[in-house]
């Protein structure tokens, strides 16, 4: 027997027509491109976007037509991502910060009709137009004052397209399994592979992450996503903030420290979110400043490890709450968040929690196994290869028949190696690439990384493992120094010696001025194992 309910559709649509209806008013504020301010309602965003849609459909944009985007975190791309979606197309974000061969390799597989691209963006596509299959244009997100000039065929001016279309459109309707948007893994190992989204996967993720004990969005808070719009739909914000109704504050390409405390302050910012490095550059700006963003209420920290000094900072010194957070881009990205239990009352319990990547949010499945496929127990002790499952997953990669990713059970490898402990914590202990087996033993690189940036002399830190001949491998320490510092190895050993075992404490360590990070931030270990892999460590 079946349910007596309507069959409708879960459409993304659906999310900024409501918007529209419940909280027209509600401001979005853009720190645009070109340098000023911009203001608007979701009102406002409704009918752009619906101009913007049929602008679309009037250069022949159709259901399945995947329409790249390149653009900073702003009202424009905002609108790009219902304008297109809306009408059945998909939404494909390009990640501005990857090399041209692999801009060009993306573009390619997903056959992009055309792209939307920032003002200061479009030498990236200039430089790789040549090699571009089936591009059918360009649309530049300015106004007509701002054009530039440009080598590139079929340019179109955005404000043009919106001002030469109305908005008189109803939203079509069609399967919730539609595919809705596209974004592709850094491709660290390999080509990168695309992540197809659909509008129900999308929708379910919305009110999710809505939740009070995932990322707490209410018409009342006024939410930053600093994480980029091209980086997994910026966690799902733009979607679950507009089915709540919030302020959004977008602060375009300007990511330094003093440019998000202006937008913190000036707009009363409750909420924020965003990879570490970023909050690095702000909390240095505050230490440097004496100054804090007092409306500030909850910061979510996700796309790498969150170290604890960062997490007491926010906390002690400014009273902002962190929640830690993992997911991925096959996982929309939300999987996990790390609240302690309200059972949870002295600190060392709290802080033994937030250090965690968290408990799985409602609708996600997580489990580890050895390398026989044998799920271990959630003892907080055994650890093995992290393996998930939900509705907001993918069960294959774009134009892939099959995935080795995937098991016959639908479970998905994330690549990860965890913990996961009674109370259904889970930890990351490394990417099961970056665990460094010394003598039998596996020693997790992330672990000594946040203990060693918790040093008042370090900046950054990175470990990887180096040839031994005894141990096969050891850890090797790399950090960034803090400006003026150089703290010596048998420093750094003294004040690690009493946090981990001996066998775990790294056996040297080097001094860079900056790590090399990927395009969405992270560490990039295959570049330190180029440089560093041949060291030769004191004790070998």
């Amino acid at each position: 027997m079946l349910g007596r309910i309507m069959d409708n559709q879960l459409l993304i649509s659906s999310l900024l027509k409501h918007a529209d209806f419940t909280s027209g008013d509600r401001e979005i504020v853009t720190r645009t491109v070109e340098g000023p301010i911009h203001r608007y309602t979701y009102r406002d965003a409704h009918e752009r976007a619906r101009q913007m849609a049929n602008a679309l459909q009037a250069l022949g944009v159709k259901l399945g037509d995947r329409i790249a985007t390149m653009a900073w975190n702003t009202h424009r791309h905002f609108e790009v991502y219902y304008a297109v979606s809306g009408i059945g197309a998909v939404t494909h974000t390009l990640n501005p910060r990857l090399h041209a061969s692999q801009l060009t390799y993306i573009m390619n597989h997903a056959e992009d009709a055309f792209v939307f691209v920032d003002l200061n963006l479009i030498s990236l596509i200039e430089n790789v137009a040549d090699d571009l299959r089936g591009l059918k244009g360009v649309i530049v997100m300015t106004d007509r004052e701002h054009m530039p000039e440009t080598s590139l065929a079929n340019v179109y001016c955005y404000e043009d397209l919106i001002n030469s279309h109305s908005d008189d459109m109803e939203w079509p309707l069609f399967d919730e399994n539609t595919a809705s948007s596209l974004c592709y893994t850094s491709g660290t190992t390999g080509n990168p592979k695309g992540a197809l989204f659909s509008h129900r996967s999308t929708m379910i993720h919305a009110y999710a992450s809505a939740l009070p004990d995932v990322l707490h969005m209410g018409e009342s808070e006024v939410i930053l996503p600093v994480v980029p719009m091209f980086h997994v739909n910026a966690w799902g914000i733009p979607y679950g903030a507009t089915m709540v109704g919030a302020k959004l504050v977008f602060p375009g390409p300007k990511l330094d420290g003093a440019s998000i405390h202006e937008l913190l302050v000036e707009e009363g910012v409750t909420f924020a979110a965003g990879v570490p490095t970023i909050w690095l550059m702000l909390l240095a700006h505050w230490r440097q400043t004496s100054t804090n963003a007092p409306a500030l209420k909850r910061t979510v920290i996700g796309g790498s490890a969150c170290p604890e000094s960062m997490i007491r900072e926010f906390q002690d010194d400014y009273g902002v709450e962190v929640r830690h957070a993992w997911g991925m881009t096959e996982m929309s990205p939300l999987g996990t968040v790390s609240i302690p239990k309200p059972s949870m009352t002295d600190d060392a319990t709290r802080m033994s929690k937030q250090i965690k990547q968290g408990r799985p949010v409602f609708g996600v499945e997580m489990r580890i196994t050895d390398d026989a496929g044998k799920a271990l127990p959630h003892d907080g002790e055994a650890f093995g290869d992290l393996q998930v499952r939900g509705p907001w997953i993918i069960d294959n990669y774009f134009k892939m028949d099959q995935s080795e990713s995937h098991d016959a059970d639908g479970w998905f490898a994330t690549g990860d190696v965890a913990t996961i402990d009674p109370d259904g914590y889970m930890k990351i202990t490394d990417r099961s690439k970056d665990v460094i087996k010394s003598g039998g033993e596996w020693i997790s690189s992330i672990e000594i990384e946040n203990l060693a940036m918790s040093h008042p002399d370090v900046t950054q830190a990175a470990v990887i493992g180096v040839p031994h001949p005894k141990w096969d491998e050891r850890p090797l320490l790399i950090i960034v120094p803090a400006a003026g510092k150089s703290p010596s190895h048998a420093e750094l050993t003294v004040f690690l010696s009493d946090k981990l075992t001996n066998w775990c404490l790294p056996d040297d360590t080097v001094y860079i001025d900056e790590l090399p990070l990927g395009a969405t931030g992270k560490v990039l270990k295959t570049k330190l194992r180029e440089q560093f892999g041949d060291h030769q460590l004191p004790t070998a």
